[in-house]
């Protein structure tokens, strides 16, 4: 192709056989950057987290989204022509996007968030569009969504839509700076935060909505974005919530870890952003009106020994939180003065209790012990954690929220859902080639630390650049399907087992020469 090119204009003219190839060239790299575009904006929006199912193929579709009004299975973005969106027109795309109105003519449920959607240019709907097309074709019919009648009657919608949509791109404030304006398109689109931080989800983003004041989202709770100082983000300085967003943790007097949705939020979308669109969010969640959530006064405090949750708190949790909440810096994050834990909903607390945390920013795992408390002891030590250091939150009124978040809370530390599979392919290799299968195979507790005293230097030289967290975690995911049925642990709380496993793992990488003070009795967390 190049030869005829340079022959053509040797000759002294340009042959008429060539045009095509360099427009073709040309269109081929304009199509090549608009993809590229688009790939960055699918990002920005997190579509994976929400087309992802259970399948694991990326963009497939049929995860569950739990809504108020039933269970809503998600389409396959793909362009696979019977299940995925091949047949889609790019008008077909940018209606259902901007207008929520799919390819049928019917209207789209708001658990798609075309409510913020709407508000993105015809541009980046077309580059959006044209990354999703370039995505290899899968083939995943879309199972029902479980939505009980009236729900299931799409007509319907056309209530809530005259009540709380109203379709338009995002307008820039004239009197606000280039930056502040790029993080409200960011935030109010593509970003979709209210759909989490709303206070009332059902409006989607209406004046209504409760805007970034926090609410419960599948169960965990969403905080307060605003520039509130005591539930918001007023006393964080610019610095640490870019931090956070990048990585899930927050550096300086912040303490604390994403957790739940937010975390998943962190690792798909937010920490691929460039650190100029994060500070452009920033800048603009600023200049929102700072709201509390609830009133100080009203919240009962528990600032004394003798109470509710003090005695369960000194069980289970002082050990590593210590008894004064502080925790351990650069290891176990403090509750005291934690905002997170001071959100208005109780259910994250909840939720980590029940379901423990696998190693995260620098941070230890913590066990699930929730598994082996009673629901009034978990309501209790978290209306004493929410309340005690100087905290203060609303106490939990609402009947059998602990149970529910019991029933539907599952992690593999909570010894209730499926060993995790190992995300990344360079760390599989790597304990793969350092006999990770053979030094965990009928492994007892006794041998946790000199079995990985011998795995982690091999681990580490054969995937150097993996970090600490995923180390441990991977470990922690061959452990588990390697021992749960093990007949060495029946007689032991599966949540304790992995969770001593976990820490002894983060213990040896973090200090390993420290190892004879992390010797742990048996179905006890080692000290962290």
């Amino acid at each position: 192709m190049h030869r005829i090119l340079a022959l053509a204009a040797t000759s002294g003219f340009i042959s008429l056989a060539a045009v095509p190839l360099a427009t073709e060239a040309r269109a081929q790299g304009a199509d090549s950057d608009l993809i590229k575009r688009g790939e960055y904006l699918v990002t920005a929006g997190d579509c994976v987290a929400c087309h992802t199912g259970p399948s694991g193929k990326k963009f497939a579709g049929n995860y569950v989204l739990n809504t108020p009004i039933g269970k809503i299975r998600t389409p396959n973005l793909t362009p696979d022509k019977e299940t995925g969106l091949g047949t889609w027109s790019e008008e077909d795309f940018y209606r259902a996007f901007h207008d929520g109105i799919s390819k049928d003519g019917s209207y789209l449920y708001p658990a798609f968030p075309f409510a913020w959607y709407t508000k993105v240019t015809r541009d980046d709907v077309k580059a959006i569009y044209a990354y999703l097309q370039s995505l290899e074709p899968v083939h995943e019919p879309r199972q029902e969504s479980e939505i009980p009648f009236p729900f299931n009657i799409r007509t319907a919608l056309v209530t809530w839509r005259t009540a709380f949509f109203s379709a338009g791109e995002f307008k820039p404030d004239p009197g606000a700076s280039p930056e502040v304006n790029r993080g409200g398109y960011l935030v109010e689109g593509l970003g979709h935060c209210g759909m989490c931080h709303n206070e009332r989800k059902i409006v989607g983003n209406s004046g209504l909505a409760g805007k970034l004041g926090g609410g419960v989202i599948d169960g965990w709770y969403a905080p307060n974005i605003t520039p509130d100082g005591h539930q918001g983000i007023g006393a964080w300085t610019d610095e640490q919530i870019v931090t956070y967003l990048k990585t899930g943790a927050a550096p300086g007097d912040r303490p604390g870890v994403a957790a739940g949705p937010m975390r998943q939020t962190i690792e798909e979308s937010l920490s691929k952003l460039t650190d100029a669109d994060l500070k452009a969010m920033v800048a603009y969640l600023r200049t929102q009106k700072a709201k509390e959530t609830y009133k100080v006064k009203d919240v009962e405090a528990f600032n004394q020994p003798n109470a509710p949750g003090a005695a369960t708190y000194l069980s289970y949790c002082s050990s590593c939180h210590k008894p004064d909440g502080k925790g351990v810096e650069g290891a176990i994050p403090a509750l005291a003065g934690n905002t997170s834990v001071q959100a208005e909903g109780p259910q994250t607390v909840i939720n980590v209790i029940l379901g423990g945390l696998s190693a995260r920013s620098g941070y230890a795992p913590m066990l699930a012990i929730g598994q082996g408390m009673t629901d009034q002891e978990i309501a209790d030590v978290t209306d004493y954690i929410r309340n005690s250091w100087g905290n203060s939150a609303p106490v939990i009124t609402q009947k059998g929220v602990v149970t529910e978040a019991r029933g539907k809370i599952q992690t593999m530390l909570a010894g209730n859902a499926p060993c995790s599979e190992i995300g990344q392919p360079e760390l599989a290799r790597a304990l793969q080639e350092a006999g990770a299968t053979g030094q965990l195979t009928n492994i007892k507790q006794d041998d946790f630390i000199p079995r990985l005293d011998a795995l982690l230097p091999k681990v580490k030289a054969a995937d150097p650049n993996a970090s600490g967290d995923d180390v441990v975690n991977g470990l922690t995911s061959v452990f588990c399907k390697l021992a749960k049925d093990n007949e060495f642990y029946r007689n032991a709380p599966w949540h304790t087992v992995i969770g001593s496993f976990a820490n002894v793992a983060y213990s040896q990488l973090r200090s390993p020469e420290k190892r004879a003070e992390m010797r742990s009795t048996p179905g006890m967390a080692p000290p962290r």
